[in-house]
């Protein structure tokens, strides 16, 4: 059967206390409403509703690729007054699976668990057991195990109130049915509003089943209210990715101190030491080593490549059998070809570094193509901005750039040519020789050092008191 997603994604989201609406909040460097969107997707729904109202405008532009449905709830009346407004585009034979916005953990396999217990005359609804479960609505079960009623916890009595099932507020229906029962809906609860829950009491009273779909493990229907609970989320997140890396193969230093902002694709016998952040799409050739508080984004690493400690890969390609850092930048378009070596304090932005080339301490490379065997020493800089343009260097294969050397680009040094130390390159370096601008060494004779603040005071202050008159 063919099904339309309804994702609710109205709340404001007071206790937040922040200006940013409760779904654009961030979990793992995305918004909320992003992982449930994800989830939605990787189910191929026939359309997905989001139905939006506090801070509309800037949900929609947060999320302005995703292929939604935008739907307006301009007054927050409820859960089943949201769902009122999606239901005229769905049509009667779809199933409908309502999501939350702030519920971002929920899994496919739960929710395809969820879309078959439903059908064309039965409602389905995701539970979990858990220990503490104040501020929850309760599942009531009837005689035989199917689900009688949802009372939320402020219309709940003390006896109702000690039952450990809750209602995660996901569920399937029929939309021919859900018509129906949303149209029966009334305020008279404790919040005065339409309560999509009630839809179970019209159900049942027509002899529909609702079945409950009990999630495993129960931590992924948890939802979001307040900072706390972010907070909350983003370490259950943060432990579940460590996990899939380490079923994955990866060896972690210590599986409670990695970000996972992304997918992450593993080759073998990687090693990931502590406070590692990954994000986007990163790709980890086979015995790949990152280094102690790396940041690795959008990138790919080669095989047997080493990434050391504190060093930034971001959007960039590294090849096979390369050392990267410590202390190193590499900026969007980088590409390092294999057995490179990019140092200590190192930057890189939109360059080539060709194969077994070492630019391995204190330099800037921007806008370069370096071909291969070429060093560059310590201290230098390809000048590739003139405060209105960014412009090339040009290092051929086999060059040697001599330590505190200045590229003015546009500029080329040639083949096997060697730059001397201290150089300002202005012109093209030919192929196989010695260029170097270098001013003449000067020492001054009789030269003496200004003196310091300190001693100017002290003479001074000595000065004064020899003009003082004699005390008598």
């Amino acid at each position: 059967m063919q099904f339309s997603v309804v994702i609710l994604a109205a709340g404001q989201g007071r206790r937040m206390h922040s200006d940013l609406p409760k779904v654009l909040q961030p979990l793992a460097g995305r918004p909320l409403l992003a992982h449930v969107l994800g989830t939605a997707h990787a189910l191929g729904p026939s359309a997905i509703y989001v139905v939006y109202g506090h801070g509309g405008a800037a949900v929609q532009a947060a999320l302005h690729d995703e292929a939604v449905d935008w739907v307006l709830q301009s007054e927050q009346l409820g859960t089943g007054h949201a769902v009122m407004q999606a239901l005229p585009m769905i049509p009667d034979e779809h199933l409908v699976l309502v999501l939350y916005g702030d519920v971002p953990l929920v899994r496919p396999a739960a929710l395809r668990q969820l879309l078959a217990a439903a059908g064309r005359d039965a409602m389905a609804v995701l539970t979990a057991e858990i220990a503490e479960p104040q501020g929850y609505g309760r599942i009531l079960r009837g005689a035989d195990g199917g689900i009688s009623a949802i009372v939320e916890d402020k219309d709940a009595t003390a006896e109702q109130r000690r039952v450990r099932e809750i209602n995660s507020g996901l569920m399937a229906m029929p939309a021919a049915r859900l018509r129906g029962w949303l149209g029966a809906l009334t305020t008279r609860n404790a919040q005065g509003e339409f309560l999509l829950t009630d839809i179970v009491a019209g159900a049942v009273a027509q002899g529909v089943r609702v079945s409950a779909v009990v999630a495993s493990p129960a931590d992924q229907v948890r939802g979001v209210n307040d900072k706390l609970q972010l907070a909350e989320l983003e370490a259950l997140h943060r432990r579940e990715r460590a996990l899939d890396l380490l079923r994955s193969g990866a060896t972690l230093a210590d599986p409670l101190r990695i970000d996972v902002r992304g997918t992450v694709e593993l080759g073998r016998d990687v090693f990931i030491d502590v406070n590692v952040v990954l994000a986007g799409s990163v790709k980890l050739g086979s015995r790949v080593t990152i280094g102690p508080n790396c940041v690795i984004r959008d990138s790919v690493i080669g095989a047997d490549t080493e990434i050391q400690a504190n060093s930034v890969v971001d959007h960039a390609l590294v090849g096979e059998h390369c050392r990267i850092g410590p202390f190193a930048r590499l900026r969007p378009d980088t590409r390092i070809a294999p057995h490179g070596h990019i140092g200590n304090f190192v930057e890189v932005k939109n360059s080539r570094v060709g194969s077994r080339s070492k630019v391995n301490h204190l330099s800037y490379i921007g806008d370069a193509e370096i071909g291969a065997d070429v060093n560059v020493g310590a201290g230098c800089v390809t000048c590739n901005y003139d405060g209105q343009n960014k412009w090339p260097t040009i290092i051929e294969d086999g060059a040697f750039i001599g330590s505190g050397s200045m590229l003015v680009a546009p500029v080329k040094i040639g083949a096997h040519a060697t730059i001397g130390a201290g150089s300002t390159i202005t012109a093209n370096a030919p192929d196989q020789q010695l260029t170097l601008t270098r001013p003449e060494q000067v020492s001054l004779d009789g030269w003496q050092r200004a003196a310091s603040l300190d001693e100017l005071e002290r003479a001074a202050i000595a000065e004064r008191k020899l003009r003082e008159p004699p005390q008598s």
